[in-house]
Formats: structure tokens, sequence, C-alpha cells
């Protein structure tokens, strides 16, 4: 069974019920996520072995997000723990041409103080097939853009492939300090995962003749945004993935895949939202899941295309769907009729 390592911050997320405002919320739900976390989620529901790593504090509350990766099967026993507190993000989600919003209550969270003698990566890459983090980890500072930089090393060394979602949060970083340290990381990645928004905020590649807030996305202009990043920091496949926004409830949803010879891209998804908080995640989890397991690109592409599809379908950040369900989508059955 392939084994797959990721490495991030789980967090408690806290959102208020429905669509209540912050301002209108009395309580507040309780749940758990975050980008990596997410992805081995996806990839044990997938039936691979996912590892998941950070560090979280030895007390309930970090048991209980322990807790929430052990119900899906990921393999937790890498977490180090230690510090004092998880951290926190608080979702208000958004209706119509009412965006979401998100605020972060992360500051000296156990993973964001850790240090580099917290991860023995020889020991955690013994039997890994595949390393995956996002640009969310190096974002948190302190000592993880070095720690980053050290698991890549030991993946390379070893001829782990390396993939990452740049995922470029502007309330974590500037964009001059996520491309001073992306810079660094990104050569040892063969895998890079982009949205319509990343590669122009992270390294100020553009795609030509698109409106992101106007839904206008461009396809040519993408095909030479990957390029561009394969061209400069020698990835073996860039994937960009589409997303149209019509409003915060109703998505067009597709992305695409290119490995330096062919720009493959994937069918378009009209996609009313449940909640969208993960996608980004659940493709990627579907990418990897699919190179894995020896799909072609193009089956790789429309593989998690659809995983992220049904993954908008579904409360919370974890994607909780089989591959059966996302194979079916992929090869054309999106009715959403009652399955009997």
């Amino acid at each position: 069974m392939k084994n797959i390592v990721t490495f991030g911050e789980l967090m408690l997320r806290l959102e208020p019920e429905w669509y209540l405002r912050f301002v209108q919320a009395d309580r507040y739900q309780a749940t758990y996520g975050g980008g990596e976390a997410n992805v081995a989620v996806s990839l044990a529901n997938f039936g691979l072995h996912a590892t998941y790593v950070t560090k979280l504090p030895d007390h309930e509350i970090g048991q209980a997000a322990v807790n929430s990766l052990r119900r899906f099967g990921v393999d937790t026993s890498r977490i180090v723990r230690g510090g004092k507190r998880v951290g926190i993000y608080f979702l208000e989600k958004g209706a119509s041409q009412r965006a979401s919003k998100v605020i972060y209550d992360r500051a000296h969270s156990s993973i964001a103080e850790a240090t580099a003698q917290d991860f023995d990566w020889d020991a955690i890459f013994a039997d890994a097939d595949w390393f995956h983090f996002t640009g969310i980890t190096p974002a948190l500072g302190g000592n993880l853009p070095a720690i980053c930089e050290e698991a890549c090393k030991a993946a390379k060394a070893r001829n782990i492939p390396v993939s990452c979602d740049l995922n470029y949060r502007k309330n974590l970083w500037t964009r001059e300090e996520a491309k001073a340290v992306m810079s660094r990381l990104v050569p040892y990645v063969d895998v890079c995962i982009s949205n319509e928004e990343d590669a122009k905020d992270v390294f100020g590649i553009e795609a030509e003749g698109s409106d992101i807030a106007g839904g206008k996305l461009n396809q040519a202009g993408y095909e030479s945004v990957a390029k561009q990043l394969k061209d400069t920091f020698g990835f073996q496949k860039v994937a960009i993935t589409l997303r149209t926004s019509l409003s915060a409830n109703d998505n067009h949803w597709a992305a695409m895949l290119y490995n330096g010879d062919t720009a493959y891209f994937s069918k378009s998804y009209p996609v009313h939202i449940v909640d969208r908080v993960g996608g980004g995640d659940s493709f990627g989890a579907g990418l990897i899941y699919g190179l894995l397991t020896g799909k072609s690109d193009d089956q790789a592409l429309e593989f998690a295309v659809a995983a992220s599809c049904l993954k908008h379908s579904i409360e919370g950040d974890y994607n909780m769907v089989s591959v059966s369900e996302v194979e079916k989508l992929a090869t054309g059955d999106g009715s959403g009729r009652v399955q009997r």
C-alpha cells in the first residue's frame, strides 16, 4: 500500500450555524481541518496509507484534533505532542454575493513554535512513497520555513516525489515574503499545484486575458503560466485549478495539468456549494491518488477534479468520499439521483 506523508497545521474550525454572520452568532460548531490534514484524510478514504505530521499540545483539545484524523484511518503516529495551543480559524460562510470570511487565531500554536529537533525525517520517510506540503506551513513563520526545507531535502535524498500546493494566504505573509521563502522550497518539488491567483501572488506569473473577479478565464493564458512555472523551477508537472465564481453559492469548477509536452484541461462542473473550504486540498489529494495508482495524466486530472467537485457538497474541511463515488462522477454520472 502506498504511503503518503503530509506535513502542516491541524486547526480547530469554529463557525456560526447556517449562514449567520459572526456578529449574529451566539454558538459555534467545532470541527477540525487544515490543508495537509485534509489531503491525508482524503487519501485515507481512498484506501491509501496516509501519515500526517504536525505538532499538537498534549491536552484534551489536542487529543480531539488527533482523534478527528484517526476516525478516518490516518496514521497519527508521527504527530509530536507539546506546546500550549491548537491554532483556530473562524469561518463565516458566504451566500449569494456576500463572500465567505476567515479570521485566524493561530499565533503561538504548537506547530508555529516547533523546532527542527521535533521531527526525525529519516524515520518519517523510512517507508514513504510521496511527500506533500503547502505554502501555508512555511507562512506560519518561526522555524517552519527551515523545517519545510529540511523535509524536502530529506525526501529528495530518498527519491520520494514531492508535491506542493502554493496556497498563498495574504493574512499570513506578504507577497515578498512568500516569494523569498517559496523560491527556496519549490526547486525540490516535482508536482506544483496552484490556483488562478497563486502563481501571480507568489511568483508574479500571470495568465493574460483572464479576469478572475469577473469570472473570465483564458485557457491559453494558464497553459503559459504552467509552462513558465515548469521552465523556471523544473517541476515535472504543474496543475492549476480553475474556478469561475458566479456567486458565493455557485461556481464552475475545472482544472488543467501540464506535463511539459501536453496541457490537459478537465471537464467543467457547475457546482452549487455547501462548503468550499478544502476544495483545493481535495483536488490535490485526488491528483496524488491518480498519479500514484498509475492513472494517465488526463485520467488523474479528471479524478482530481471530480473528487474536488464532490467535496464542495460536504460540510467541514474533510472530503468524505470513496474512490467509486469519484470514478462514477469522473466517468459521466453527475445527475445527483438517489442511489438505491
